[in-house]
């Protein structure tokens, strides 16, 4: 825990600068265009369902080859237990949970039977009110059930630099919208690789190919139980 203390301490190194709307169309039609023909989006076995990874520079592979980002490593980790599913590559450097929200429609235009979300490291590094994180979090999930589609929560933990009490209240998010939506919860997305030299970038913060793998293993099981749940 306190090497994870440390890594929140300096920020996840996710880019904490706004974005303006045309700017975001710009990314969401690149995501798009990427899911029809990218590597993330490629035919699984016999019609495979199609899983939509929303979140940030986590999600989308911030210094990585496209085939060692996290959508393409959970897609061949799944891929080697016997489920042929296609994994769309749906990070935002620099989104936030706000964001995420916002361009939820556009992620899932070209059709996903399933949603991870990985959202929120950037709302605690701009010290966002948890009660904003929460409520964007809440309709996000709010309009995925709506639509009967499956989520798995992952969470996310606040730099301590902004204090034990907005820490606690941060960190108490992710656990509550988990039990109040009923979903999957993997607590820590960066759990066993945060702060490990060996399983991180040179910036110490981004996971390294190394450390990509760490987190599909870990979260595999919940993501083999959600795409179970698919069939």
């Amino acid at each position: 825990m306190a090497g994870v203390r440390r890594l929140l301490s300096i920020g996840y190194g996710l880019r904490v600068g706004s974005v303006n709307a045309v700017a975001v169309l710009a990314l969401v039609l690149c995501l798009m265009i990427g899911a029809m023909g990218g590597v993330d989006a490629a035919a699984g076995i016999g019609g495979s369902k199609r899983i939509l990874v929303l979140g940030d520079s986590l999600a989308s592979g911030y210094g990585l080859r496209p085939d060692e980002t996290f959508p393409a490593r959970l897609k061949a980790a799944l891929l080697a237990q016997g489920f042929g599913v296609d994994i769309i590559n749906g990070g935002v450097s620099g989104d936030t949970t706000r964001g995420g929200l916002a361009r939820l429609d556009w992620a899932l235009a070209t059709g996903a039977d399933a949603v991870i979300v990985e959202l929120g490291a950037n709302d605690g590094l701009r010290g966002t009110p948890p009660k904003e994180t929460y409520a964007n979090l809440a309709r996000l999930l709010g309009r995925l059930k709506a639509r009967n589609i499956p989520v798995l929560l992952t969470g996310m933990m606040a730099p301590p630099n902004l204090g034990r009490e907005y820490g606690a209240e941060f960190n108490a998010v992710f656990p509550r919208l988990a039990e109040r939506f009923q979903v999957p919860f993997y607590r820590f997305f960066l759990e066993g690789v945060a702060s490990d030299p060996d399983l991180n970038q040179k910036d110490g913060v981004h996971p390294n190919a190394r450390g990509v793998e760490v987190i599909v293993q870990g979260i595999l099981p919940l993501v083999m139980d959600l795409v179970k749940q698919l069939k």
